[in-house]
């Protein structure tokens, strides 16, 4: 059974940093591909960021430069390291993963981060 636990939501004001994190069990960060995505209330769910099994990594425009995406193999936990936050950036973020070969995906709770403006 697969399981994803984010961590490190909360409540910041803009210019403030967060860190998030997400504890996998039953599959590998190291030889699946993750990915951050969120959810702010009206809007579709967006991609953030992904890392790859060979550790190659995406941003969305929004957050190129801002948000840092890696992957701790040895706890197998990822994170997603956020600074400068922007009111915009408030949403719910959502761990995301997927399996190389069958490509069956698995989302986490979710973890609520707000930014007072």
């Amino acid at each position: 059974q697969v399981q994803l636990v984010e961590s490190g939501g909360g409540l910041v004001q803009a210019g403030w940093s967060l860190r998030l994190s997400c504890a996998a069990s039953g599959i590998t960060f190291s030889i699946n591909d993750m990915a951050w995505y969120r959810q702010a209330p009206g809007k579709q769910r967006e991609l953030v960021a992904s890392i790859s099994s060979g550790g190659s990594t995406m941003y969305a425009d929004s957050v190129e430069g801002r948000f840092t995406i890696s992957v701790d193999n040895a706890k197998n936990t990822a994170y997603l390291q956020m600074n400068s936050l922007k009111s915009e950036d408030t949403a719910v973020y959502y761990c995301h993963a997927i399996r190389q070969i069958s490509r069956i995906a698995y989302w986490g709770q979710g973890t609520q981060v707000t930014v007072s403006s």
